[in-house]
């Protein structure tokens, strides 16, 4: 079995926002509310980019229209004893999409890590 960290891609959407700061604010704290209400507080949340087609910029991943907003928001989770990469993503779609409900994901990236579980700090007595 192998250990991966696995990178998700998912759609957000934000109503009632003035800015795309704003937009990318919203989202980033609803998906960690959802994700922290399911104990899944070790999923890291961050906006992701996108590549502008005309100068080739790197661009926050937000497209905004008429007060509404559709932000692309990165998951990164580790995965341990995992069989391989779509085994990885399957389990890493199925935990954290439990906890965002109807949000999109798709799998940007699963890189195999080094090393094992880490170890639990022993409890005094």
């Amino acid at each position: 079995m192998t250990n991966f960290k696995v990178l998700l891609e998912g759609a957000w959407l934000v109503r009632d926002v003035k800015s795309a700061d704003d937009a990318i604010g919203v989202a980033i704290s609803e998906a960690g509310k959802r994700l922290n209400s399911k104990k899944l507080d070790f999923v890291e949340v961050e906006v992701g980019q996108t590549i502008c087609p005309a100068c080739g910029e790197s661009l926050d991943g937000v497209f905004m229209v008429a007060g509404t907003a559709l932000v692309g928001l990165l998951f990164e989770i580790r995965v341990y004893d995992a069989e391989n990469e779509e085994h990885a993503f399957r389990i890493a779609k199925s935990t954290v999409g439990k906890a965002l409900g109807a949000v999109p994901l798709s799998l940007v990236e699963a890189k195999e890590m080094e090393g094992g579980r880490p170890k639990k700090p022993e409890r005094s007595r």
